[in-house]
Protein backbone atom coordinates (compact mmCIF):
# COMPACT_ATOMS: atom_id res chain seq x y z
CA UNK A 1 0.00 0.00 0.00
CA UNK A 2 2.70 2.16 0.32
CA UNK A 3 4.46 1.78 -2.64
CA UNK A 4 0.77 2.01 -4.05
CA UNK A 5 0.99 5.75 -2.73
CA UNK A 6 4.59 6.60 -3.89
CA UNK A 7 3.28 5.41 -7.10
CA UNK A 8 0.44 7.39 -7.11
CA UNK A 9 2.48 10.39 -5.88
CA UNK A 10 4.90 9.70 -8.97
CA UNK A 11 2.09 9.65 -11.51
CA UNK A 12 0.22 13.29 -10.31
CA UNK A 13 3.87 15.04 -10.16
CA UNK A 14 4.77 14.32 -13.81
CA UNK A 15 1.21 15.16 -15.19
CA UNK A 16 0.62 18.22 -12.71
CA UNK A 17 1.05 20.59 -15.77
CA UNK A 18 -1.37 19.88 -18.57
CA UNK A 19 2.04 20.92 -20.94
CA UNK A 20 3.87 17.23 -19.88
CA UNK A 21 1.13 15.48 -21.51
CA UNK A 22 2.37 16.82 -25.05
CA UNK A 23 5.87 16.49 -24.04
CA UNK A 24 5.27 12.83 -23.10
CA UNK A 25 3.22 11.90 -25.61
CA UNK A 26 2.84 14.13 -28.62
CA UNK A 27 6.76 15.25 -29.29
CA UNK A 28 7.82 11.82 -29.24
CA UNK A 29 5.57 10.91 -31.88
CA UNK A 30 6.28 13.56 -33.79
CA UNK A 31 10.20 12.41 -32.88
CA UNK A 32 9.39 9.19 -34.43
CA UNK A 33 7.85 10.24 -37.32
CA UNK A 34 10.74 12.78 -38.27
CA UNK A 35 13.77 10.36 -37.43
CA UNK A 36 12.09 7.59 -39.27
CA UNK A 37 11.60 9.70 -42.50
CA UNK A 38 15.19 11.81 -42.06
CA UNK A 39 17.73 9.30 -40.79
CA UNK A 40 18.01 7.09 -43.63
CA UNK A 41 20.66 5.98 -45.20
CA UNK A 42 19.84 5.40 -48.77
CA UNK A 43 19.99 8.05 -51.21
CA UNK A 44 17.96 9.03 -53.68
CA UNK A 45 17.65 12.64 -56.84
CA UNK A 46 21.45 12.67 -55.99
CA UNK A 47 21.92 15.95 -58.10
CA UNK A 48 24.09 15.66 -61.23
CA UNK A 49 26.01 17.29 -64.22
CA UNK A 50 26.26 15.27 -67.65
CA UNK A 51 29.01 15.97 -69.91
CA UNK A 52 28.51 14.24 -73.50
CA UNK A 53 31.34 14.65 -75.42
CA UNK A 54 30.57 11.15 -77.48
CA UNK A 55 28.66 10.96 -81.34
CA UNK A 56 28.32 6.99 -80.03
CA UNK A 57 24.34 6.16 -79.87
CA UNK A 58 25.18 4.31 -77.03
CA UNK A 59 26.22 7.22 -75.07
CA UNK A 60 22.90 8.64 -76.14
CA UNK A 61 20.96 5.90 -74.58
CA UNK A 62 23.16 5.45 -71.02
CA UNK A 63 22.34 9.42 -70.98
CA UNK A 64 18.93 8.67 -71.28
CA UNK A 65 18.80 5.81 -68.30
CA UNK A 66 20.35 8.55 -66.25
CA UNK A 67 18.13 11.07 -66.79
CA UNK A 68 15.20 8.80 -66.27
CA UNK A 69 16.41 7.12 -63.29
CA UNK A 70 14.85 7.88 -59.59
CA UNK A 71 17.78 7.60 -58.47
CA UNK A 72 19.21 10.97 -59.96
CA UNK A 73 18.20 14.02 -60.52
CA UNK A 74 20.04 15.82 -63.76
CA UNK A 75 20.97 19.33 -63.05
CA UNK A 76 22.51 19.86 -66.52
CA UNK A 77 23.38 18.28 -69.78
CA UNK A 78 26.22 19.71 -71.38
CA UNK A 79 28.27 19.23 -75.00
CA UNK A 80 31.31 21.26 -73.98
CA UNK A 81 33.55 20.65 -70.70
CA UNK A 82 32.79 22.04 -67.98
CA UNK A 83 35.34 23.13 -64.59
CA UNK A 84 34.27 20.26 -62.26
CA UNK A 85 35.81 21.43 -59.52
CA UNK A 86 34.40 24.61 -59.30
CA UNK A 87 30.69 22.98 -59.86
CA UNK A 88 31.74 20.62 -56.82
CA UNK A 89 33.14 23.92 -54.67
CA UNK A 90 29.60 25.86 -55.57
CA UNK A 91 27.30 22.31 -54.25
CA UNK A 92 25.95 22.60 -58.03
CA UNK A 93 26.22 18.77 -57.81
CA UNK A 94 27.55 15.96 -56.56
CA UNK A 95 28.98 14.54 -59.59
CA UNK A 96 30.08 14.87 -63.26
CA UNK A 97 29.75 11.78 -65.71
CA UNK A 98 31.78 12.58 -68.73
CA UNK A 99 30.87 10.44 -71.69
CA UNK A 100 33.59 10.43 -75.20
CA UNK A 101 34.65 8.69 -77.66
CA UNK A 102 37.38 6.32 -77.01
CA UNK A 103 40.00 7.70 -79.28
CA UNK A 104 40.17 11.13 -77.42
CA UNK A 105 42.91 10.01 -74.70
CA UNK A 106 41.86 12.90 -72.37
CA UNK A 107 38.76 15.27 -72.33
CA UNK A 108 39.83 18.32 -73.78
CA UNK A 109 39.53 21.67 -72.18
CA UNK A 110 39.15 22.36 -68.52
CA UNK A 111 38.16 18.48 -68.00
CA UNK A 112 41.67 17.56 -69.01
CA UNK A 113 43.74 15.78 -66.69
CA UNK A 114 40.53 15.13 -64.15
CA UNK A 115 40.72 11.50 -63.29
CA UNK A 116 39.51 9.08 -60.97
CA UNK A 117 35.89 8.16 -59.15
CA UNK A 118 36.10 10.88 -56.76
CA UNK A 119 37.42 14.57 -56.62
CA UNK A 120 39.84 13.86 -59.28
CA UNK A 121 42.20 10.90 -57.67
CA UNK A 122 43.96 8.92 -59.69
CA UNK A 123 41.72 5.50 -60.41
CA UNK A 124 42.99 2.69 -61.85
CA UNK A 125 43.80 2.98 -65.57
CA UNK A 126 42.24 1.04 -68.36
CA UNK A 127 43.08 0.33 -72.07
CA UNK A 128 42.97 3.64 -74.05
CA UNK A 129 45.23 4.91 -70.69
CA UNK A 130 42.18 7.03 -69.31
CA UNK A 131 41.37 6.57 -65.07
CA UNK A 132 38.36 5.75 -64.26
CA UNK A 133 36.81 5.39 -67.87
CA UNK A 134 34.51 2.31 -68.77
CA UNK A 135 34.12 1.47 -72.66
CA UNK A 136 31.03 0.73 -72.98
CA UNK A 137 31.09 -1.54 -76.55
CA UNK A 138 34.05 -3.64 -76.88
CA UNK A 139 33.44 -4.04 -81.05
CA UNK A 140 31.95 -1.95 -83.34
CA UNK A 141 32.04 0.58 -86.54
CA UNK A 142 30.70 2.99 -84.64
CA UNK A 143 32.78 5.16 -82.36
CA UNK A 144 33.63 3.75 -79.32
CA UNK A 145 32.11 5.43 -75.88
CA UNK A 146 33.90 5.40 -72.55
CA UNK A 147 32.18 7.17 -69.58
CA UNK A 148 34.17 8.56 -66.67
CA UNK A 149 32.48 9.35 -63.26
CA UNK A 150 33.81 12.37 -61.74
CA UNK A 151 32.40 12.23 -57.68
CA UNK A 152 32.50 14.94 -54.73
CA UNK A 153 34.32 12.94 -52.17
CA UNK A 154 33.51 15.17 -49.47
CA UNK A 155 31.23 13.10 -48.23
CA UNK A 156 32.70 9.80 -48.34
CA UNK A 157 29.80 7.88 -48.20
CA UNK A 158 27.59 9.34 -50.54
CA UNK A 159 30.21 9.23 -53.02
CA UNK A 160 30.52 5.27 -52.55
CA UNK A 161 26.84 5.24 -52.76
CA UNK A 162 26.31 7.35 -55.38
CA UNK A 163 29.58 5.44 -57.52
CA UNK A 164 27.82 2.42 -56.87
CA UNK A 165 24.66 3.31 -58.14
CA UNK A 166 26.42 4.73 -61.79
CA UNK A 167 27.76 1.49 -61.87
CA UNK A 168 24.67 -0.85 -61.62
CA UNK A 169 23.42 1.77 -64.58
CA UNK A 170 25.80 0.79 -66.43
CA UNK A 171 26.24 -3.11 -65.68
CA UNK A 172 22.15 -3.00 -66.41
CA UNK A 173 22.47 -1.32 -69.84
CA UNK A 174 25.62 -3.86 -71.05
CA UNK A 175 23.69 -6.95 -70.12
CA UNK A 176 20.55 -5.45 -72.15
CA UNK A 177 23.49 -4.76 -75.26
CA UNK A 178 24.43 -8.05 -74.76
CA UNK A 179 21.21 -9.91 -74.71
CA UNK A 180 20.29 -7.47 -77.57
CA UNK A 181 23.16 -9.32 -79.50
CA UNK A 182 22.16 -13.03 -78.05
CA UNK A 183 24.83 -12.74 -76.04
CA UNK A 184 25.28 -13.00 -71.90
CA UNK A 185 28.04 -11.85 -69.29
CA UNK A 186 29.95 -15.48 -68.76
CA UNK A 187 29.66 -14.91 -65.05
CA UNK A 188 26.05 -13.65 -63.75
CA UNK A 189 25.59 -13.79 -59.84
CA UNK A 190 22.37 -14.41 -58.54
CA UNK A 191 21.64 -12.45 -56.01
CA UNK A 192 18.87 -13.07 -52.79
CA UNK A 193 18.27 -10.47 -50.20
CA UNK A 194 16.08 -11.78 -47.55
CA UNK A 195 14.21 -9.90 -44.70
CA UNK A 196 14.27 -6.35 -46.41
CA UNK A 197 14.13 -7.42 -49.79
CA UNK A 198 13.30 -3.68 -51.02
CA UNK A 199 16.63 -2.74 -49.33
CA UNK A 200 14.66 0.42 -47.36
CA UNK A 201 16.77 1.88 -44.98
CA UNK A 202 13.35 2.94 -43.01
CA UNK A 203 12.85 -1.17 -41.92
CA UNK A 204 16.11 -0.79 -40.71
CA UNK A 205 15.89 2.24 -38.79
CA UNK A 206 11.94 2.43 -37.74
CA UNK A 207 12.36 -0.23 -35.43
CA UNK A 208 16.08 1.14 -33.93
CA UNK A 209 13.91 4.33 -33.42
CA UNK A 210 11.23 3.05 -30.98
CA UNK A 211 14.09 2.13 -28.43
CA UNK A 212 15.68 5.58 -28.87
CA UNK A 213 11.94 6.37 -27.98
CA UNK A 214 12.07 4.29 -24.92
CA UNK A 215 15.54 5.59 -24.26
CA UNK A 216 14.86 9.27 -23.98
CA UNK A 217 11.86 9.37 -21.53
CA UNK A 218 12.30 7.08 -19.10
CA UNK A 219 15.73 8.17 -18.65
CA UNK A 220 14.88 11.94 -18.36
CA UNK A 221 12.18 11.43 -16.19
CA UNK A 222 14.18 8.97 -13.66
CA UNK A 223 16.82 11.19 -13.14
CA UNK A 224 15.05 13.88 -11.97
CA UNK A 225 12.95 11.84 -10.05
CA UNK A 226 14.36 11.81 -6.75
CA UNK A 227 17.05 15.43 -7.19
CA UNK A 228 13.02 17.02 -7.22
CA UNK A 229 12.42 15.99 -3.84
CA UNK A 230 16.16 17.40 -2.99
CA UNK A 231 14.85 20.82 -4.58
CA UNK A 232 11.34 21.08 -2.87
CA UNK A 233 12.73 19.89 0.25
CA UNK A 234 10.21 16.67 0.66
CA UNK A 235 13.22 14.38 0.16
CA UNK A 236 13.16 14.19 4.56
CA UNK A 237 9.79 13.76 4.80
CA UNK A 238 10.37 10.55 2.16
CA UNK A 239 13.49 9.20 4.11
CA UNK A 240 11.64 9.44 7.58
CA UNK A 241 8.73 7.14 6.34
CA UNK A 242 8.72 3.37 6.46
CA UNK A 243 9.63 3.31 3.20
CA UNK A 244 12.98 1.12 2.25
CA UNK A 245 15.05 1.98 -0.04
CA UNK A 246 13.47 -0.36 -2.49
CA UNK A 247 10.40 0.67 -2.41
CA UNK A 248 11.86 4.29 -2.82
CA UNK A 249 13.56 2.66 -6.12
CA UNK A 250 9.96 0.97 -7.26
CA UNK A 251 8.12 3.72 -6.77
CA UNK A 252 10.20 6.32 -8.43
CA UNK A 253 11.07 4.41 -11.49
CA UNK A 254 7.57 2.11 -11.82
CA UNK A 255 5.51 5.43 -13.13
CA UNK A 256 8.45 5.87 -15.70
CA UNK A 257 8.57 2.72 -16.65
CA UNK A 258 4.28 2.54 -17.32
CA UNK A 259 4.92 6.02 -19.44
CA UNK A 260 7.96 4.21 -21.32
CA UNK A 261 6.07 1.13 -22.40
CA UNK A 262 2.52 3.33 -23.37
CA UNK A 263 5.16 5.57 -25.11
CA UNK A 264 6.85 2.17 -26.95
CA UNK A 265 3.39 0.94 -27.70
CA UNK A 266 2.57 4.27 -29.78
CA UNK A 267 5.93 4.37 -31.77
CA UNK A 268 5.24 0.48 -32.56
CA UNK A 269 1.83 1.71 -33.68
CA UNK A 270 3.08 4.47 -35.81
CA UNK A 271 6.08 1.72 -37.18
CA UNK A 272 3.69 -0.55 -38.55
CA UNK A 273 0.88 1.41 -39.54
CA UNK A 274 2.95 4.73 -40.77
CA UNK A 275 6.18 3.05 -41.71
CA UNK A 276 4.53 -0.67 -42.82
CA UNK A 277 7.14 -2.52 -41.02
CA UNK A 278 5.90 -5.69 -40.49
CA UNK A 279 6.65 -7.43 -36.98
CA UNK A 280 7.60 -10.81 -37.95
CA UNK A 281 8.45 -12.23 -34.62
CA UNK A 282 6.94 -12.33 -31.58
CA UNK A 283 5.20 -9.01 -30.18
CA UNK A 284 4.71 -10.58 -26.18
CA UNK A 285 8.64 -10.85 -26.55
CA UNK A 286 9.15 -7.98 -28.24
CA UNK A 287 7.89 -6.34 -24.34
CA UNK A 288 9.57 -8.59 -22.51
CA UNK A 289 12.56 -7.18 -23.98
CA UNK A 290 11.70 -3.93 -23.01
CA UNK A 291 10.83 -4.84 -19.51
CA UNK A 292 14.39 -5.74 -19.00
CA UNK A 293 15.63 -3.02 -20.56
CA UNK A 294 13.51 -0.59 -18.77
CA UNK A 295 15.07 -2.09 -15.49
CA UNK A 296 18.69 -1.52 -16.65
CA UNK A 297 18.00 2.47 -18.09
CA UNK A 298 15.57 3.19 -15.18
CA UNK A 299 18.58 1.63 -12.17
CA UNK A 300 21.20 3.94 -14.74
CA UNK A 301 18.36 7.07 -14.32
CA UNK A 302 18.13 6.64 -10.71
CA UNK A 303 22.07 6.29 -10.00
CA UNK A 304 22.19 9.31 -12.02
CA UNK A 305 19.30 10.90 -9.61
CA UNK A 306 21.53 9.81 -6.50
CA UNK A 307 24.89 11.64 -7.93
CA UNK A 308 23.11 14.62 -8.74
CA UNK A 309 22.51 17.77 -6.89
CA UNK A 310 20.40 19.85 -8.82
CA UNK A 311 17.76 18.86 -11.64
CA UNK A 312 20.22 20.89 -13.82
CA UNK A 313 22.96 18.54 -12.97
CA UNK A 314 20.11 15.55 -13.57
CA UNK A 315 19.91 16.38 -17.04
CA UNK A 316 22.96 17.42 -18.07
CA UNK A 317 24.46 13.56 -16.78
CA UNK A 318 21.28 11.82 -18.29
CA UNK A 319 21.52 13.53 -21.66
CA UNK A 320 25.53 12.89 -21.94
CA UNK A 321 25.08 8.61 -20.83
CA UNK A 322 21.88 9.11 -23.79
CA UNK A 323 24.40 10.57 -26.60
CA UNK A 324 26.71 8.16 -25.30
CA UNK A 325 24.71 5.00 -25.30
CA UNK A 326 23.21 6.35 -29.08
CA UNK A 327 26.85 6.40 -30.25
CA UNK A 328 27.49 2.96 -29.23
CA UNK A 329 24.12 1.53 -30.20
CA UNK A 330 24.64 0.62 -33.73
CA UNK A 331 21.90 2.57 -34.17
CA UNK A 332 23.32 5.03 -36.55
CA UNK A 333 26.44 3.15 -37.46
CA UNK A 334 27.56 -0.47 -37.14
CA UNK A 335 28.98 -1.36 -33.81
CA UNK A 336 32.05 -3.26 -35.70
CA UNK A 337 33.08 0.04 -37.15
CA UNK A 338 33.57 1.65 -33.53
CA UNK A 339 37.34 1.87 -32.82
CA UNK A 340 38.57 -1.42 -30.52
CA UNK A 341 39.34 0.57 -27.70
CA UNK A 342 35.60 1.55 -27.07
CA UNK A 343 34.03 -1.38 -27.91
CA UNK A 344 33.76 -2.78 -24.18
CA UNK A 345 31.89 0.33 -23.55
CA UNK A 346 30.01 -1.16 -26.10
CA UNK A 347 29.44 -4.53 -24.77
CA UNK A 348 27.85 -2.63 -21.66
CA UNK A 349 25.10 -0.87 -23.17
CA UNK A 350 22.15 -1.89 -23.08
CA UNK A 351 20.67 0.31 -25.89
CA UNK A 352 23.00 -1.46 -28.15
CA UNK A 353 20.97 -4.91 -27.21
CA UNK A 354 17.68 -3.38 -27.30
CA UNK A 355 18.37 -2.22 -30.72
CA UNK A 356 19.69 -5.54 -31.96
CA UNK A 357 16.62 -7.35 -29.98
CA UNK A 358 13.90 -5.24 -31.65
CA UNK A 359 15.48 -5.38 -35.43
CA UNK A 360 15.26 -9.26 -35.23
CA UNK A 361 11.89 -9.40 -33.66
CA UNK A 362 10.70 -7.27 -36.94
CA UNK A 363 12.72 -7.96 -39.62
CA UNK A 364 13.62 -11.32 -38.87
CA UNK A 365 10.78 -13.24 -36.67
CA UNK A 366 13.86 -14.64 -34.24
CA UNK A 367 12.75 -15.92 -30.85
CA UNK A 368 13.80 -16.15 -27.79
CA UNK A 369 16.70 -18.98 -28.56
CA UNK A 370 18.32 -16.29 -30.77
CA UNK A 371 18.84 -13.52 -28.33
CA UNK A 372 18.64 -14.45 -24.70
CA UNK A 373 22.29 -13.60 -24.24
CA UNK A 374 21.48 -10.18 -25.40
CA UNK A 375 19.24 -10.05 -22.50
CA UNK A 376 21.48 -11.95 -20.07
CA UNK A 377 23.62 -8.61 -20.36
CA UNK A 378 20.74 -6.28 -19.96
CA UNK A 379 19.90 -7.72 -16.84
CA UNK A 380 23.21 -7.91 -15.13
CA UNK A 381 23.89 -4.21 -16.16
CA UNK A 382 20.48 -3.52 -14.81
CA UNK A 383 21.69 -5.07 -11.58
CA UNK A 384 24.55 -3.51 -11.35
CA UNK A 385 23.57 -0.34 -11.63
CA UNK A 386 20.68 -0.72 -9.14
CA UNK A 387 23.33 -2.32 -6.76
CA UNK A 388 25.63 0.79 -6.92
CA UNK A 389 22.18 3.18 -6.54
CA UNK A 390 21.41 1.35 -3.30
CA UNK A 391 25.17 1.23 -2.21
CA UNK A 392 25.23 5.00 -2.45
CA UNK A 393 21.64 6.03 -1.67
CA UNK A 394 21.92 6.65 2.20
CA UNK A 395 25.36 8.32 1.36
CA UNK A 396 24.03 10.65 -1.29
CA UNK A 397 20.94 11.53 0.61
CA UNK A 398 22.96 12.27 4.12
CA UNK A 399 25.39 14.83 1.90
Amino acid sequence: MRLFYLFKKEILEVFRQKEMVAVLFIAPLLQTILLGYVVRTDIQNIPVEIVNLSSSPDAFRLVNRITHSPLFQVTGLHRRPLDYQEIFKKGQAKAVIVFRDEEMTTAPGRLKGASGLAGGKEGPASGNGESGAATLRPASLLPRPSVQILMDGADANSAMIATGYFYGVIKRYLEDLLADQGQQLPLQPQTLIRFNPSLNSIHYMGPGIVALLLTITTMFLTAIALVREKEQQTLDTLLISRLTPVEIFLGKTLPMALIGLVEMTLGIVVVLLLFRIHLRGSLGLLFIAALVFLFSILSVGFLISLISQTQQQALFFSWFTMVLFLMLSGLLTPVENIPSVFQWLVEINPLRYLVKIIREIFLKGNGLAYFWKDLVVMGVVGFVSFFLSLLNFRRSVVR
